[in-house]
């Protein structure tokens, strides 16, 4: 990436099409401002999806996901199973920011459509201004308990998180991970 730009508040970007580093962002603060700039009319391409944060303790965020995916049934019909929740990291951001937007109506539909999230970094966004929105980075702090997208998708879906980072080129070696 060769260029990295701050989006703050109230403030609109210039380019028709802005591209978003969603690394260390909290995922509903993050969300919020995607779905005001797609309002607006603006494309928005987020990368890095897989590296957005949940905050909460690591354990009850991803049996909160887990649940929310298995055991949820209505009383009505106590065998369905569902409604069906996505569980990789680009369809849950999809799902948070869907809810931030009148997805029923034409205006939320096409606002909807102006929004594009990806897992890592594609070849066509690697060397474009990426935007970083100060007001839902993740400030760390000690104590601080969060979750990434990611790893809770690893602990949904192992094989096929380890899958996808085979196909990425992705090494975990002593906690770090790199790229080969």
């Amino acid at each position: 990436m060769s260029e990295v730009k701050v989006l703050n508040k109230g403030e609109l970007p210039k380019e028709n099409e802005v591209v978003i580093n969603a690394s260390n962002h909290v995922a509903g603060r993050l969300a919020t401002v995607v779905a005001k700039l797609a309002l607006q009319g603006k494309r928005v391409v987020i990368i890095n999806a897989e590296n957005a944060v949940i905050t909460g303790d690591r354990n009850m965020v991803i049996d909160w996901f887990k649940r929310r995916m298995s055991e949820i049934r209505t009383h009505y019909d106590p065998e369905k199973v569902g409604p069906k929740w996505p569980r990789r990291p680009d369809r849950i951001l999809r799902r948070i920011i869907r809810g931030m937007l009148p997805y029923k109506r034409s205006r939320g539909k096409i606002a909807l459509k102006r929004i594009r999230i990806y897992m890592g970094v594609p070849s066509e966004y690697s060397n474009r201004k990426v935007y970083v929105i100060p007001g839902s980075m993740l400030k760390p702090r000690p104590g601080l308990k969060y979750v990434t997208l990611g790893e809770i998708w690893a602990s949904i879906e192992p094989s096929e998180y380890e899958a996808w980072k085979e196909a990425q080129g992705i090494v975990t070696k002593g906690g770090k991970t790199t790229k080969q």
